[in-house]
């Protein structure tokens, strides 16, 4: 049998809501590709009726597979999984809440069939979000951009097309702390962009809480820049070079100045608290790198499976 030319890869959390009407809008899509397609979900764990309508839906549709895994792994690895499982030539990324709309896949097809292995979808505007969520995202990406050691394009979220070939590598890289749109642009090739106006959640909740949006804006910075290393030893410096200046300037208040009230307890406790701040932030740091390295070398799997609709013949992706 041969593999299918386009495969959906959607992770899925507690998306009850949303699932029929992604099921139907993906099906009108597909109805008018040049190549036969498979939808992959990736159900992360839910705990509604997320995995009961998925595996509905591929008892229906053979061209619907899916994979439940045993617990909720958070997003990127969920999305991880699903790239392990598609087969085919062009694999398209996109969310389940129909924030990343189906019908705009045509013009990531569009610029793969022009040569381009990675086609992302750039927002130029965000419908119905919150100004708070609109202005960290913006700077979000921003800083990112600036402490990368790659071009990460900005304003762009997981909604993209990849080449089999990129993916074959993605899904080569072993590291945990996965930022798919990082690692998308480190691979490098030929890369281009789409605009989108991205429209609201069809329905449901928002499942990207701020705890979820920071923990995962903290993991691509450790795992994208040295910048923040860098600055605990520019803190260090500087804080060594100030005491120094401090040390001279009190030597001198003491013997020519010795009424001056900065030389007592005021200054003291200052020196104390700015020194102790510094090293608190540095080991902060520190301790960021430490544990991404501590959970890289314990060599757990990035996944574990509950149940497989369909396993796909392709060797990479691990069995149940």
């Amino acid at each position: 049998m041969n593999p299918p030319t386009y495969s959906f890869v959607i992770p899925i959390y507690n998306e009850e809501d949303n699932i029929a009407e992604l099921y139907r809008r993906l099906q009108q899509l597909i109805a008018g590709l040049d190549g036969p397609a498979e939808i992959i979900l990736v159900d992360d764990g839910s705990c509604d009726r997320t995995l009961v309508l998925t595996r509905q839906l591929h008892t229906d549709d053979p061209q619907v597979r899916y994979l439940s895994l045993a617990r909720n792994f958070g997003h990127q690895i969920a999305l991880t999984a699903g790239l392990q499982m598609a087969e085919g030539r062009a694999i398209i990324v996109m969310d389940a809440d129909l924030q990343d709309p189906p019908e705009v896949v045509p013009e990531l097809i569009a610029k793969w069939q022009q040569g381009y292995q990675v086609v992302y979808a750039q927002r130029i505007a965000r419908q119905r979000e919150s100004l708070w969520k609109r202005i960290t995202a913006y700077v979000f990406y921003r800083f990112l951009q600036q402490l990368s050691d790659i071009h990460i394009p900005t304003d762009t979220g997981d909604f993209c097309l990849m080449d089999r070939q990129v993916v074959d590598l993605l899904n080569k890289m072993p590291e945990r702390n996965r930022y798919i749109r990082g690692l998308r642009a480190w691979v490098g090739f030929q890369q281009t962009a789409i605009t989108l106006h991205r429209p609201p959640r069809f329905a449901g909740e928002v499942k990207y809480t701020f705890r979820k949006s920071l923990t995962l804006a903290l993991g691509s910075i450790m795992a994208f820049s040295k910048v923040p290393l860098r600055l605990a030893t520019y803190l260090g410096l500087f804080s060594s070079a100030l005491a120094v200046i401090m040390m001279f300037l009190t030597l001198y208040w003491r013997f020519f100045n010795p009424s001056s009230q900065l030389i007592g307890y005021t200054m003291i406790t200052m020196a104390i608290f700015f020194l102790g701040a510094v090293q608190l932030i540095c080991l902060g740091i520190l301790g960021e790198y430490v544990g991404q390295i501590y959970e890289e070398i314990k060599g757990r799997p990035l996944y574990t499976i509950k149940e497989v609709g369909h396993l796909p013949q392709t060797s990479h992706f691990p069995s149940p």
